[in-house]
């Protein structure tokens, strides 16, 4: 018996797994690090803290394991852009977050000089902050940081992975490669044209290899207790390895993760469809190797704020002390009396695409409580879900037949109910909601022979709950009805 080792460096903390050849989760770790807010709509990171909290939670997981580790793979926050200088081995300026929306105005000037098309046919990407190359072009300007021969860019799977081999190793995958806009999803290679056009030197690209497949070997000493020579052999950006931890393998099959954000995924087979407005087209996956024949695309919609609504009730406005209170209080009443919360706290994601949207509250009575303003959060999570399947349903050609869930606010039962009575269709919550980090350790394991094909993963799958639509679902079209009108005044705020 061994283990695989998952990270999941996600936006507002890491979680590291250990997974036996069962798929059973045998250990956790998880550690919270900084955000940091330096302007309105600027949201940043440092790095560093997101590695020692990576060092941290795997020092302290195979601190307690008896069983030899096989390999490690990771799972990270997409976009989020980071640069560095490979010989003093630091960060050269805090990384600029996905959340983050300080190039709007560069994204409009470049869509207005008529680059989108050739943008979203060759990215399968929107024009938007979202992405990493306007971060990048921010920093090598008015960053100011200067892109010599030893400067470094990469996600965080490619800092983690740069820290984790001891520098050894400046590589990505095609997941998190196709979230750039730097990337040529139909060729799987950097794009000279789109490189050109941000002003990004190829020398700071790392090197691409598969989802699937030896990237990396961990080096003595870089984690107190990990031994040096493990094998870094799965990475995905965090919404791919959910659908491939989610037993996602065929076309057609979806799912939603309720993390800071939300992220509906449907897996659309081996080539990808032409640009759907409102939705984003991504590398999946490769296994093995970065061929068309081992390379799986994925259909996206993008939701900006879901659980992260959750942590600004508790830490912004101090209506809950911990999160897991939101699910009973939004549970004890019938209803929010009326009001509707669009969280487009950072703009608003698929299926609108719309930067400068607000945040909005509308509907509010004195009879709007605590509680009808967390019920308000939940059923906003639910109907912005609702919002990408009805768009991905029709753009796709795949009927969806069902809906597999995960990631945090997944375990509250009234938004398994919610979901499926506002999308009609059963909504299945995966017994192990940590997807993420499982569909991470799933990919390493892979390469490594722990587990011998895409079916034997699909045979570990379950789930923990089903909840189907209810026969009578007036209540919640009336008030997804209600939600529309509430969306629209989010998008004239300005």
């Amino acid at each position: 018996m061994a283990v695989v080792l998952a990270v999941d460096a996600g936006t507002t903390g890491v979680r590291s797994l250990a997974v036996d050849e069962s798929g059973r989760v045998v250990a956790s770790r998880y550690q919270e690090f900084p955000q940091y807010f330096p302007r309105p709509g600027w949201v940043e990171h440092d790095a560093e803290e997101i590695w020692q909290a990576v060092a941290g939670t795997l020092a302290d997981l195979v601190a307690g394991l008896r069983l030899p580790v096989a390999a490690v793979g990771l799972a990270v926050q997409r976009e989020t852009t980071v640069v560095w200088d490979r010989r003093e081995d630091r960060p050269l300026h805090r990384a600029i977050v996905w959340q983050d929306r300080r190039t709007a105005g560069a994204c409009e000037r470049l869509e207005q000089e008529g680059h989108l098309a050739m943008i979203r046919a060759r990215t399968g990407l929107v024009l938007d902050p979202y992405f990493s190359a306007t971060k990048l072009a921010w920093l090598l300007g008015e960053g100011g940081v200067t892109a010599g021969p030893d400067t470094a860019f990469g996600t965080i799977d490619s800092w983690l992975i740069w820290r984790l081999s001891g520098g050894r190793a400046h590589v990505t995958d095609p997941s998190n490669a196709s979230r750039t806009m730097l990337f040529d999803i139909a060729r799987r290679a950097w794009d000279d044209e789109l490189t050109g056009l941000f002003g990004v030197p190829a020398s700071m690209l790392p090197q691409l290899g598969p989802s699937s497949g030896r990237l990396a070997r961990t080096a003595d000493g870089v984690v107190p207790g990990l031994a040096g020579g493990i094998p870094v052999s799965g990475v995905a950006g965090d919404q791919q390895a959910a659908l491939f931890g989610q037993a996602c393998f065929e076309p057609g099959m979806t799912k939603n993760t309720y993390g800071t954000g939300s992220f509906v995924l449907m897996n659309v087979g081996r080539e990808p469809p032409p640009p759907t407005d409102g939705l984003l087209t991504s590398v999946a996956w490769s296994l093995g190797d970065l061929s068309a024949d081992h390379t799986a695309y994925a259909l996206e919609g993008a939701v900006f704020v879901t659980g992260a609504a959750v942590q600004w009730l508790r830490d912004g406005l101090g209506l809950i002390s911990e999160s897991a209170q939101i699910g009973p209080l939004a549970a004890s009443v019938a209803d929010t009396g009326g009001a509707y919360f669009v969280p487009a706290l950072t703009g608003l994601g698929s299926p609108w695409w719309d930067p400068h949207a607000r945040g909005t509250m509308v509907g509010l009575t004195r009879g709007v409580g605590r509680a009808q303003l967390a019920r308000a959060v939940v059923e906003a999570m639910a109907f912005q879900t609702a919002d990408v399947v009805v768009t991905m349903g029709r753009a796709s050609g795949h009927g969806i037949s069902e809906l597999r869930i995960d990631g945090g606010a997944s375990v509250m039962d009234l938004l398994l109910q919610l979901q499926a009575d506002v999308t009609g269709i059963p909504v299945r919550r995966a017994a192990v909601t940590e997807t993420t980090a499982l569909g991470a350790a799933f990919l390493a394991g892979l390469a490594e022979g722990v587990w011998g094909s895409l079916d034997d993963l699909a045979g570990l799958w379950t789930d923990s709950a089903v909840a189907v639509p209810a026969a009578d679902r007036t209540a919640v079209t009336t008030a997804y009805e209600g939600w529309s009108r509430a969306v629209a005044r989010a998008r004239h705020w300005a």
